[in-house]
């Protein structure tokens, strides 16, 4: 679910919240080492997402925050703000080539560079934290 996040509209909250969990309270932040991820640069991104991203001359950046239920990708474009909203059911990862990490949701899709250690150490935690909160599936019975 792409959303322009520009504005404090009470049905768009409404939505993330229920798609993928209300924010951390301030203790579980500060207990997981942080819920957000340093900038990362987009390197590819699916049709819709680069129609947006093209608009403008800016860098090509964006950041992932942790929810309970899943991620929120989030990047500006033209003085707009706009969210990739996507729940840990739907949520894929893929670790490329040896420093890009891709993002998966349905048709929609972002590949960021992760040359740094803390961008590889947030997609672990990321990983992690994915695993941790997974129903139990039949074969681990």
């Amino acid at each position: 679910m792409l959303l322009n996040v520009s504005y404090n509209n009470k049905e768009i909250t409404r939505k993330i919240d229920a798609e993928v969990g209300k924010p951390f309270p301030l203790k579980d932040r500060i207990k997981m080492g942080g819920i957000g991820s340093p900038k990362l640069e987009i390197k590819e991104a699916s049709v819709e997402i680069r129609n947006l991203l093209i608009l403008d001359n800016n860098a090509n950046v964006c950041n992932i925050e942790i929810r309970p239920k899943g991620i929120i990708l989030g990047f500006r474009s033209l003085l707009e703000s706009y969210a990739l909203v996507i729940p840990f059911y739907k949520l894929t990862i893929y670790k490329g080539d040896m420093a890009f990490y891709s993002v998966y949701r349905d048709h929609y899709f972002v590949k960021v560079l992760a040359d740094t250690k803390a961008v590889q150490k947030f997609f672990k935690k990321l990983l992690d934290y994915k695993a941790d909160t997974a129903p139990t599936s039949i074969e681990d019975l």
